[in-house]
């Protein structure tokens, strides 16, 4: 059967840095991807020559793009659902699929999505507003610490409230939650999972992830996590689990709290690339970006498995700087064996915001270690 990539339109909602990097692993095979998102000067403007200015929650301006194109998936979740179905009506070929996507975008659906289907979760409420979560605190229903979630809207951190007593009361959120009992968490990780339109599907192994103190944003990720074979095996196989079932074409990535008791917890779903990937870039492995191109174009599978250890580590713009950004230490950094540097593009920057990451690889993770504190402590983001 022959095949010509470049006659395949493939359209993506969204053109930030996983666009960008999307675009870039497209290329390879003279896939070209078009954009849609406010601006030009977003990262995925920087490198592909196909973008159209307009705003992705707007019903005609999705429905307009989606028309012209073959297939369409997104890098971001927060999308005009009704275009996407409408699309799907028409004959396109629209991944993640519609009906996934209206799950995934209410972290509430996906709590009982979890619940109805046997995954392992934390014990969880829905509510209201705050008058709810008072009155649920006054009755018992809800114990300190407790953790509270927008159903909708959040990402990065942000849509997130830990209560830990009467005095984080101020700190609740506005509008329809989702309550937590605060897990007793020993490692958070994430398990990448990958499913073509024939419907093979992969995982990638485990990462465990390091937080930054103060933004709520992934500081430092580690592949291998460093979960025993029992423990990454069971996760593996919930997240291989959860994409048959839901039977995504793309990538689903899973993020789970193991707990100190040896349990598994599922955190979260995002059906799309995701931060916890950004290192298959440089690890050997098959990239989540060129899988996700080969899975919703029906194209084989890459290995899912790299033959370097990694540490990935946000570059994200130091507390105090808000302007025209700035690399400081990027030279010294640039002369280490093993070091990748992704710069978005984002010609601003601002307090905690991303704007790269860097792949440290080595043997094994105590040299990515060594490395990755060196970087860590070398290179700035300022203005």
């Amino acid at each position: 059967m022959s095949f010509k990539p470049s006659d395949l339109r493939i359209g993506v909602l969204g053109g930030g840095q996983l666009g960008k990097m999307l675009a870039q692993e497209a290329s390879k095979l003279d896939i070209e991807l078009t954009f849609l998102d406010k601006s030009k000067d977003f990262p995925a403007g920087k490198v592909s020559p196909h973008f159209i200015e307009g705003d992705f929650n707007d019903y005609n301006t999705v429905m307009n793009f989606g028309k012209n194109m073959d297939i369409i998936t997104i890098e971001i979740e927060h999308v005009n659902l009704k275009a996407f179905f409408d699309l799907e009506q028409l004959g396109k070929k629209v991944f993640p699929q519609p009906h996934i996507l209206q799950m995934i975008q209410d972290k509430g659906l996906q709590k009982q999505y979890f619940l109805e289907h046997g995954y392992p979760t934390a014990p969880f409420l829905l509510v209201q507003d705050t008058h709810e979560v008072q009155l649920k605190i006054d009755d018992g229903s809800i114990n300190y610490p407790f953790v509270q979630k927008n159903r909708t809207g959040g990402y990065d951190g942000k849509g997130v409230s830990i209560i830990k007593n009467n005095s984080n009361l101020d700190l609740l959120l506005l509008g329809p939650s989702v309550i937590e009992q605060l897990a007793d968490i020993h490692t958070e990780i994430s398990i990448i999972a990958v499913r073509n339109s024939r419907g093979d599907c992969k995982t990638y192994p485990g990462v465990s992830m390091d937080f930054h103190p103060t933004a709520n944003l992934v500081e430092f990720l580690n592949c291998p996590a460093g979960l025993s074979a029992e423990l990454e095996s069971q996760a593996e196989s919930l997240a291989f689990r959860l994409a048959n079932e839901l039977g995504i074409v793309g990538l689903l990535a899973v993020e789970m709290f193991v707990n100190k008791d040896g349990t598994i917890w599922i955190n979260e779903m995002a059906p799309r690339p995701h931060n916890s990937g950004h290192h298959t870039l440089d690890n050997g492995a098959t990239s989540q970006f060129a899988n996700h191109i080969r899975a919703i174009s029906g194209l084989p599978l890459g290995q899912t498995h790299g033959d370097r250890a990694a540490i990935m580590i946000n570059l994200i713009g130091e507390k105090d700087h808000s302007g025209p950004v700035r690399y400081q230490g990027m030279e010294s950094c640039l002369e280490l064996d093993g070091v990748h540097i992704h710069l978005y593009g984002k010609s601003e920057t601002k307090p905690f915001r991303k704007m790269g990451h860097i792949t440290v690889t080595g043997m094994d993770l105590d040299e990515c270690r060594r490395k990755a504190n060196f970087v860590s402590n070398t290179i700035k983001v300022i203005s």
